[in-house]
């Protein structure tokens, strides 16, 4: 059984390490924050205090990281895994990032010896807790061959996309485009139902039964817009920066994508208001309060 070292443990991957660690895996985390530390150590999980360590202790190493700055300075900076590792080590890196970042670690792994995949999930906290998360890999399939079975227990769903490191995160962007389209399209839906006295739940007890259901109609709707609760599972700020992500992948390709275009400006505009730590189906919530100051303005 590999031995596994968890790099980044938040919201997303504090769960995945977890679910590794109840499956009788050996994992090793680290975190710049002290007390996710803390809290995998509680949750019967190692705990390491530089990359370093995770190195020297784990045969493949996951990582789950907020940000693109983060991806690269755990990866390619002074004292990270390229540099220090080498090829007895698997790298996998589970976060959503930029199909760009994904070619330039597979490069200076590649350059290293050291095999490398990108797995980004999708399915949030709730998904990272249940083991049920969808995993969208690019790499070498025999690299995903042999991490499956770990990929099996973090996730439900497991697709090795093909073999083009970047081929994960497209999915996984393509995939986030669509979230963005319909938690806009139940906000200002949900909207039309207000103004026109239709109670919300009945609303759903029909429409779940109708062409127009959808996963993220029923997540928004229920976690969150029925319980005025937008504590974040995925925050507006995460969404707008997958779907910026997703653009660029159409103008590195020419691609004329005129609606997403106005979609993307939108969650910008929406961020820059103040919403953008909230849950993303808070979306609905600034669509009342847009109608709101329109009424009172007249």
């Amino acid at each position: 059984m590999e031995r596994i070292g968890f790099i980044g443990l938040g919201n997303m991957g504090l769960p995945m390490a977890t679910g590794l660690v109840k499956e009788g895996y050996s994992v090793t985390g680290y975190d710049i924050n002290e007390k996710a530390t803390l809290t995998f150590k509680e949750r019967g999980g190692g705990i390491a205090t530089s990359i370093h360590q995770v190195l020297a202790a784990c045969d493949v190493i996951l990582t789950s990281l907020p940000s693109v700055k983060a991806a690269e300075e755990v990866f390619l900076g002074e004292r990270g895994l390229v540099e220090q590792g080498d090829s007895s080590k698997i790298l996998v890196d589970t976060s959503t990032v930029s199909p760009e970042l994904n070619q330039m670690l597979d490069k200076s792994c590649t350059e290293k010896g050291i095999p490398f995949l990108a797995a980004p999930v999708s399915g949030g906290v709730i998904g990272a807790e249940q083991q049920t998360l969808t995993v969208m890999v690019g790499g070498k399939r025999a690299v995903y061959e042999r991490v499956l079975p770990i990929f099996e227990v973090i996730g439900g769903n497991i697709f090795h996309v093909n073999e083009q490191i970047d081929s994960g995160t497209t999915v996984k962007l393509i995939n986030n485009l669509l979230i963005g389209f319909y938690t806009a399209g139940v906000s200002e839906a949900l909207h039309i139902a207000n103004k026109k006295n239709i109670d919300l739940n009945d609303l759903y007890s029909m429409l779940r039964v109708s062409y127009g259901q959808s996963r993220i109609y029923e997540r928004n709707y229920q976690t969150f817009i029925a319980n005025n609760d937008y504590e974040p599972g995925f925050s507006l700020k995460l969404l707008r920066k997958d779907l910026e992500f997703a653009m660029q992948v159409a103008e590195e390709n020419q691609l004329d994508l005129p609606i997403s275009k106005t979609l993307l400006s939108l969650y910008q505009q929406v961020e820059k208001e103040g919403y953008g730590d909230q849950d993303m189906a808070v979306l609905y919530q600034r669509v009342l309060e847009q109608s709101n100051k329109r009424e009172a303005a007249k």
